[in-house]
C-alpha cells in the first residue's frame, strides 16, 4: 500500500489497491485493469495511477492545449513527412512545458509513499482512455519505462508517456479509428518493478484459430517485453482449459533476454548462456499456474483475455496485464451448413483431420 499522506492529491493520484469503479475513467485502460485484478484478489505488484486530470491539467497550463491544437489543425496523416514533423514538434510542446506544480509535488509524495527513500526501481507506463476498446485496441502503441529509479526520473517519465499520445503511429492509429487527437487523455501507471526470472503472454483462446477451450502461453527468460514486442521465439504452450493438462509444448531456443542492470539504474539485453538457451523457462507446474491464473480472470472478467505476467526470482506469479482478446471474440461465428446424401459423406471424409496431439 501507499503510505497515506496528505501531499497525495486525490483529484491526480488514485492508488489501485483503493481505486473504485468510479474511478476508473479517470485511470485508462491498464491502470484499471490493474486495479480491477487487485480488488479480485489477483496478485499484481503496488502501485498508482496518474489519472487524467493530470494530463488535463498539464494541458491547461502554458497555452499548451492552444499550442497543440495550433500543430494539429494542419495534420495530415497521410503525408509521412508532414506527420512525423508535427509529432516531433508536439511530444517537445508536450515534455518541455513545466509540469503544474500541484500535479509534480502529486506525484513525487506518491513516489515517496512507496519508497521513502527514493530508491524502489518502477515501471512508468502510459494508460490512455482509449485503450483496449472491444472495436480499437491501442495495446503498444504508447510508450513504457522500465526500472525507472527516483522522483525526478518519475516526474519526466509521466511528461514523456503524456507525449506519447502524439507518436506519428498513434496520430494514425487515432485518425483511422476516429478517435480525435486532442480528446484522448492519458492516465500513466507507476508500478513496482518485477525482477522477473521468467514472464510472458497468455491468452484464453487459441490466437491460431479462437478454440476457446485452450489457454495458450507464450515465455521466456527474464522480463515480458521481448515477448510483446515479439523480438523473440518465446517457449510456447497449449493448455486445456477444463482438465488443466498441457497439450501441446514447443521449447524454443531463447538467444536473449531483457534484465535489470540495478547499478546502472536500467533494463539491459543480456545474452543467455548456452546451457540455458534450450531449457524450459516454465516448469510444467508454472505452466499450470499460469494457466489457472488466465482462466480466473477470464470467468471473472468475462470474455476472452490476453494478459501479460511474471515469474520474480522467488517464484511468485503476478499480473501485470489484462486486457481484451480483441480479434476471435469480435468475430461472429460463421453459420454452419450441412449438405445431405453422398456429398455429405464425401466432405466428411476429405474435411482437414484436427489436429488432437
Amino acid at each position: 500500500m501507499i503510505a497515506r499522506d496528505p501531499t497525495i492529491d486525490p483529484r491526480f493520484i488514485l492508488p489501485f489497491e483503493t481505486a473504485a469503479e468510479a474511478d476508473h475513467p479517470r485511470m485508462g485502460g491498464k491502470c484499471a485493469s490493474l486495479a480491477r485484478m487487485i480488488a479480485l484478489g489477483v496478485p499484481v505488484p503496488r502501485g498508482f495511477a496518474v489519472a487524467t486530470d493530470a494530463y488535463a491539467a498539464h494541458l491547461a497550463a502554458n497555452g499548451l492545449d492552444a499550442a497543440i491544437r495550433a500543430e494539429l489543425a494542419h495534420l495530415d496523416t497521410h503525408n509521412a513527412t508532414d506527420e512525423e514533423a508535427r509529432s516531433q514538434a508536439i511530444r517537445r510542446l508536450v515534455t518541455e512545458r513545466a509540469m503544474p506544480a500541484e500535479v509534480e509535488a502529486a506525484i513525487r509524495a506518491a513516489y515517496a509513499g512507496m519508497s521513502p527513500a527514493g530508491d524502489l526501481p518502477v515501471a512508468v507506463r502510459s494508460s490512455a482512455t482509449a485503450e483496449d476498446m472491444p472495436d480499437a485496441s491501442f495495446a503498444g502503441q504508447q510508450d513504457t519505462y522500465l526500472w525507472v529509479v527516483g522522483a525526478d526520473e518519475v516526474v519526466d517519465r509521466v511528461r514523456a508517456c503524456w507525449a506519447s499520445l502524439f507518436t506519428a503511429r498513434a496520430m494514425s492509429y487515432r485518425a483511422d479509428h476516429h478517435l480525435g487527437q486532442i480528446e484522448v487523455l492519458m492516465a500513466v501507471a507507476v508500478q513496482e518493478m518485477v525482477d522477473a526470472r521468467s514472464a510472458g503472454v497468455a491468452m484464453t483462446l487459441d490466437p491460431i484459430n479462437g478454440d476457446r477451450t485452450k489457454i495458450v502461453i507464450d515465455a521466456s527468460w527474464g522480463l515480458g517485453e521481448s515477448v510483446v514486442s515479439g523480438e523473440i521465439t518465446p517457449d510456447n504452450f497449449v493448455v486445456e482449459k477444463v482438465l488443466m493438462q498441457i497439450q501441446k509444448r514447443r521449447i524454443a531456443e531463447k538467444t536473449h533476454e531483457v534484465v535489470a542492470d540495478p547499478a546502472a539504474r536500467r533494463t539491459v539485453d543480456r545474452v543467455i548462456e548456452a546451457e540455458r538457451r534450450t531449457q524450459p523457462c516454465l516448469s510444467d507446474d508454472e505452466v499450470i499456474a499460469v494457466a489457472q491464473l488466465a482462466r480466473r480472470l477470464e470467468k471473472a472478467i468475462g470474455g476472452p483475455q490476453d494478459i501479460e505476467w511474471a515469474i520474480d526470482r522467488s517464484g511468485r506469479l503476478v499480473a501485470l496485464q489484462c486486457r481484451p482478446e480483441t480479434v476471435w471474440s469480435q468475430r461472429k461465428a460463421a453459420p454452419q451448413s450441412f449438405a445431405l446424401g453422398i456429398e455429405g459423406v464425401l466432405g466428411t471424409l476429405m474435411a482437414p483431420v484436427r489436429d488432437r496431439t
